[in-house]
C-alpha cells in the first residue's frame, strides 16, 4: 500500500478521500470504496459516510485486488485475485460468456469491466479458462493474461472439481462412477452413445450426502471435462438434477438448475503453489431435501 494518510481532523470518508487526493478522479475514488480498495487503521471500509477521526490511518490498496468475500457486480463473490487469477463465485442465470443473444450479463463482461476499473481505454481483460452452464452456480476461475490461461488449460485435467446436485429419486448406491461415450455435436443436448469418432469419454464419480423423501443429495467429482457430463450423467441413470428440464426432470420448484460447483483445486499458472476454494451449496438448494 503506497497511498497512505493521516487524519488530521474528523471528517466523512469519501470527503476526505477527495480531500486527501485530489489528483484521483472522483469516480475512481468511489471506486476504490466499491471494491473494498480502502482501509482504516487496517480494516476494510466501504462506506462513503463513514466518520473519521483524528488520529485514523486511511491506507488504499493500490494493487486494486479484490479481498475476499469482495461482491461485484450480479452478485459475483470474489474468493481469490491477484496478477495472474480471478475466483469467483458465479450465482446462477449469469452466463460465463457471451451468447449471440446476450453480451453484457456475463460474468467475462463484467469482470473484464471490473479488470479495467471501468474505463474504456483500459487494455485490460480477462480470459475464459472453463464454463459453467448459466443455471449452475459456483466456483469458477478467469486467467487474467493470455499465459496463465495456457496454464491452466493445459493442465485443467489435472485439477480437483468438485460439484454438488439434487436429483430427483432416491438413489439407491451410496456411491459409484457414471462413464460413457458422449456426444457433444449437437448444440442444444448431449447423449450417451457407442464410441464414434464424434464421441468424448466421459467420467463422473458421486458419492450420496444426504436423502429427503423424493430426491438426493449428491456429490460429484469430475474425471474428465465434458459438455453436460453431469447433468446427462445423472439423467441417464434414472435420476436428473433438479430443475434440470432439458434433460428430463419433472420438477422445477426453483427455477434454477439445482447444480452447484462447489470445490476447486488448481495450481497457481505463476507460483506452482496449490490453491483450494469452497463454495458452501446455498440454503435454498439444501433445503430441497431436509
Amino acid at each position: 500500500m503506497s497511498r497512505t494518510s493521516s487524519v488530521e481532523q474528523p471528517s466523512p470518508l469519501l470527503e476526505y478521500l477527495f480531500a486527501a487526493w485530489p489528483e484521483v478522479k472522483k469516480t475512481q475514488v468511489r471506486h476504490w470504496l466499491k471494491f473494498q480498495s480502502v482501509l482504516v487503521n487496517g480494516r476494510v471500509v466501504t462506506q462513503f459516510d463513514h466518520a473519521l477521526r483524528k488520529g485514523d490511518e486511511v491506507a488504499i490498496r493500490t494493487d486494486r485486488y479484490a479481498v475476499p468475500k469482495t461482491v461485484l457486480s450480479f452478485g459475483m463473490k470474489v474468493h481469490f485475485e491477484d496478477a495472474d487469477i480471478i475466483v469467483i463465485d458465479k450465482p446462477s442465470g449469469l452466463l460465463s460468456i457471451a451468447s449471440d443473444s446476450e453480451k453484457e450479463k456475463t460474468a467475462y463482461y463484467q469482470l473484464t469491466d471490473y479488470v479495467r476499473g471501468g474505463s474504456n481505454r483500459s487494455k485490460e481483460r480477462v480470459w475464459i479458462v472453463h464454463r459453467l452452464d448459466r443455471d449452475t452456480s459456483g466456483l469458477m476461475v478467469y486467467a487474467k493474461n493470455f499465459e496463465s490461461k495456457e496454464t491452466l488449460q493445459g493442465n485443467w485435467d489435472r485439477f480437483e472439481k468438485y460439484y454438488e446436485a439434487v436429483v430427483e429419486g432416491r438413489m439407491p448406491e451410496t456411491e459409484g462412477t457414471f462413464a460413457s461415450h458422449l456426444d457433444e455435436s449437437h448444440r442444444h443436448r448431449v447423449f450417451s452413445t457407442r464410441e464414434t469418432e464424434l464421441t468424448r469419454y466421459a467420467v463422473t464419480h458421486f458419492r450420496v450426502l444426504g436423502m429427503g423423501r423424493t430426491r438426493s443429495l449428491v456429490g460429484l467429482r469430475l474425471e474428465t471435462g465434458r459438455r453436460h457430463q453431469i447433468r446427462v450423467h445423472l439423467s441417464e441413470a434414472g435420476f436428473p438434477i433438479v430443475g434440470d428440464l432439458k434433460y428430463e426432470a419433472a420438477t422445477n420448484p426453483l427455477r434454477r438448475l439445482v447444480l452447484h460447483s462447489s470445490e476447486l483445486k488448481l495450481q497457481h499458472p505463476r507460483t506452482g503453489r496449490w490453491l483450494r476454494f469452497r463454495s458452501p451449496l446455498p440454503r435454498d438448494l439444501s433445503r430441497l431435501v431436509r
